[in-house]
């Protein structure tokens, strides 16, 4: 099997995008939607984000998109400007072959390219496998939130981890640089 290479999306993935996220809706925790996106509504995520200039990248192995990842503003509220959350989904046949780890690896680079400081991960159903994936990849749990969710008759939590991306707080992004 080849290695997924990484690119930007492109509008003609939405279907394949809507595909992979109705999957996890439907047979897991780590979304707590009940229903998948409609496909419009994959198309309007796409563009959003892009409009934002915000990394939105899709993995694909012998030219199938595999898996895809993106981040957006943690809150809406100016002062969380500089710090990002992820969603990143793999397609179940090709979870645990390196995807995830592809895509969150160009993900944080992207995102600090965008000026995010800081990213979050808000892992719905403390999925193992997405807390894993992220320690590996230099995140600290930051936070668990009890009991938020009910999905397919359980009580579902909700885990936080952090990584800081760049100079992280280590400066003032506002502040002009001296000469």
């Amino acid at each position: 099997m080849s290695v997924p290479s990484i690119r930007q999306v492109r509008a003609a993935d939405a279907p394949a995008i809507a595909a992979i996220y109705a999957h996890h809706v439907e047979h897991g925790t780590a979304s707590f939607d009940y229903e998948p996106r409609s496909l419009t509504e994959t198309e309007e995520k796409i563009e959003s984000v892009r409009a934002r200039n915000w990394p939105f990248l899709v993995a694909v192995q012998d030219e199938q998109v595999v898996g895809y990842a993106y981040a957006t503003q943690f809150r809406d509220r100016p002062a969380y400007s500089f710090t990002c959350e992820n969603s990143i989904y793999v397609h179940p046949d090709h979870i645990r072959q390196g995807v995830g780890s592809a895509l969150l690896s160009d993900l944080l680079g992207h995102a600090e390219a965008s000026g995010f400081r800081q990213m979050i991960a808000v892992i719905g159903g403390g999925e193992p496998g997405s807390i894993a994936l992220h320690a590996r990849h230099g995140f600290a749990h930051a936070g668990q939130m009890r009991s938020v969710g009910r999905k397919f008759g359980r009580w579902l939590d909700t885990f936080y981890m952090q990584a800081s991306l760049g100079a992280g707080d280590g400066d003032d992004p506002l502040k002009e640089p001296q000469t």
